[in-house]
């Protein structure tokens, strides 16, 4: 499976219509539909979308006849092996009409080229880890996982001795990260999830 480097357009006229599609790489629902309302144009007929986010999928064919848009997009994203991919096809009509199957062709097609162009990135399977660090260490652990290229942070919550942190990382880095916890707060850290396989936090 893989994932996008960034976002991609591609444009192309079928039968005077013009169709847009534009891909996003987004990272869970929410973001799926702040960059839904951003990319719809209003002053188009249609702006037909579909995404996939691990198992969960959705997808919509904005006015056209059901099943001529919406999933044919969703179909170009599972074909090319994307996740956590949003793809909009936006369509100016041309005044010619298209029938089922050609608006299939179309919207699954202008899908498929636009992601076909697009730079990808393998998708990297990580785990949620959740420490509790007390103030006196907080500030060293925040600089450190900072420097952490494949850390991706969730949540930050304070308390009455310190912090609660959720983060994301490689499955692969796991141990290496809860290691390295341990070792800046000379075992203080409280590791919440995943616990370690080292016995009692031992280096």
């Amino acid at each position: 499976m893989y994932t996008l480097d960034r976002t991609e357009t591609y444009e192309q006229e079928i039968r005077k219509s013009r169709f847009r599609a534009a891909a996003f790489p987004v990272e869970d629902e929410a973001e799926a539909k702040a960059r839904l309302g951003e990319i719809s144009d209003p002053s188009a007929n249609h702006n037909c979308w579909a995404w996939r986010i691990g198992q969960a999928y959705r997808f919509s064919d904005d006015g056209e006849p059901g099943g001529t848009a919406g999933k044919p997009i969703l179909q170009a994203i599972d074909g090319q092996e994307f996740d956590r991919t949003l793809v909009v096809v936006t369509r100016w009509f041309g005044g010619i009409l298209l029938g089922s199957g050609g608006l299939i062709r179309a919207y699954g097609g202008t899908a498929a080229s636009c992601l076909r162009a697009a730079a990808r990135t393998p998708v990297v399977a990580r785990r949620t880890i959740t420490v509790s660090v007390g103030f006196s260490d907080l500030a060293l652990v925040q600089a450190r996982l900072a420097t952490l290229d494949d850390a991706l942070k969730d949540q930050e919550t304070f308390h009455d001795t310190g912090a609660t942190l959720s983060f994301r990382v490689p499955e692969a880095t796991v141990e290496a990260t809860l290691r390295m916890i341990l070792d800046l707060t000379s075992g203080r850290a409280d590791i919440l999830e995943p616990k370690p396989d080292f016995p009692d936090g031992a280096k």
